[in-house]
């Protein structure tokens, strides 16, 4: 086993002129431990790293949690002087907290370090709105990118939002893909009266977080937002309202027990014929042709995330960070570079993973195997990572949006008093928190 040197010793070496003819050799017998969440995505990654193993001997050992369990274990993990993990992944809503909390590693000195950095890694073909909604803080907003915004995490596992549905279905009544919300919700309330017994549309719809997130994928087409330029809420405009009332809709006209649904059991819905369509992750897309998992493989038609009155697909999923008290960071770079290189994102997309990058979209190879992938590359051109808000308090304000919106869906409160309530109780935490503070000094 050799021992490991530090970014700095690695670069001292190339500067002395003893240049490595394999720059994976100083770190060879390190073991890397990750952290991955129990989804379909990170199935592949696992699937592929005995190849990272043999080529760079660098072993890997993953703990493979369900992905709030995660957050939970890692709100504890990265406050410790010495972490237990040298790489996690992390979703898109964490990298407030984790970034404000100075958590995670800036990339950069990595990027920065020839002994490190692969000179063929190509920055510029990784996503775009992922790359902005999952890696990037300190820019516009404090969350976007900016001049002045720096990476903290790279995309790994990230989403947009695609429409599924049943093209059997669909050519036997004769209907086609919806291109618009008023199609969407039109045909949602037609399939039970045209397939008795089956839904409209699998949703998400579940108290707390999932029917957050299943209004708000609503909300961004049909024009709306959480906050305007100046983090006052709009949420309750007559964009919000409508947004609510398009969920209520599809949940209304959706399969039985929809009201419960998180992501996983509305996409085992639709697998098993319950539903006419599903609006959400493309993660699911691998499931779906799986026949031994799926009624419904070979059934399925993929489409755009229909339009409001703009286009406007999800971003979220997740991205690969450095703990700032993980103990083999420079091997944990050289593990989180290779998944996501060209060559890494192209092998786990073959395993059924989400692309970070165009060119495996656009991979001949990718596309003959999940015929899907060019309409997902299509739908990225739409990917809005500005849909929500990833700022610290993010948590408090979801977690009440999600409480409010179930009681639309399951106790018929009025949409507009609901969404009254979440933009005066948003303001009050806003307030607390300071966002106020420069506009107030200025009044003065």
């Amino acid at each position: 086993m050799l021992k490991t040197i530090g970014t700095g010793g690695a670069a001292a070496l190339l500067l002395a002129g003893t240049a490595l003819a394999n720059p994976y050799a100083p770190y060879e017998g390190t073991t890397v431990v990750a952290m991955f969440p129990a989804h379909p995505h990170y199935d592949a990654a696992i699937a592929v790293l005995d190849d990272f193993t043999e080529e760079t001997g660098i072993e890997v050992e993953v703990d493979q949690l369900q992905y709030l369990r995660m957050r939970e274990r890692q709100t504890l993990e990265l406050t410790k002087d010495e972490g237990d993990y040298d790489l996690i992944s992390f979703v898109v809503f964490s990298k407030a907290d984790y970034v404000y909390a100075d958590q995670l590693e800036n990339l950069a000195k990595y990027f920065m370090n020839p002994a490190l950095a692969d000179p063929n890694y190509d920055q510029s073909d990784l996503i775009t709105g992922y790359v902005q909604n999952i890696g990037v803080a300190g820019g516009q907003k404090g969350y976007l990118p900016g001049q002045l915004g720096s990476a903290f995490g790279i995309p790994f596992g990230s989403e947009t939002s695609v429409l599924a549905y049943r093209q059997d279905i669909f050519d036997k009544h004769g209907l086609e893909a919806p291109e618009t919300y008023d199609e969407l919700l039109e045909i949602a309330c037609q399939i039970p009266e045209l397939e008795p017994g089956m839904g409209g549309m699998a949703s998400r719809a579940a108290s707390g977080h999932q029917a957050s997130h299943a209004f708000l994928l609503h909300l961004a087409p049909l024009g709306g937002r959480v906050f305007d330029d100046n983090w006052e809420p709009i949420i309750n405009n007559e964009a919000g309202v409508e947004a609510a009332n398009a969920l209520k809709t599809i949940v209304d006209c959706g399969p039985e027990g929809g009201t419960t649904f998180g992501p996983s059991e509305a996409a085992a819905a639709f697998k098993q014929g319950q539903a006419a369509m599903f609006m959400d992750s493309i993660a699911f897309a691998a499931g779906f042709e799986d026949p031994s998992e799926s009624t419904v493989a070979g059934n399925v038609g993929y489409a755009l995330h229909p339009m409001g009155v703009r286009r406007g697909s999800q971003t979220g999923g997740f991205g690969l960070a450095i703990p700032k008290n993980a103990q083999n960071k420079e091997a944990a770079f050289l593990l989180m570079q290779w998944l996501t290189s060209k060559e890494g994102d192209l092998k786990v997309a073959m395993e059924g993973g989400n692309p970070s990058r165009f060119s495996t979209y656009q991979n001949a190879e990718l596309n003959e195997k999940y015929p899907y992938s060019a309409t997902f590359g299509e739908a990225l051109e739409y990917a809005d990572p500005d849909w929500r808000p990833i700022i610290p308090t993010w948590g408090e304000i979801n977690a009440d949006i999600g409480t409010t919106m179930s009681q639309v869906l399951t106790e018929g409160l009025d949409p507009q008093e609901a969404l009254d309530g979440v933009a005066e109780r948003a303001r009050d935490i806003m307030e607390q928190a300071g966002y106020y503070t420069w506009q107030d000094a200025a009044a003065e």
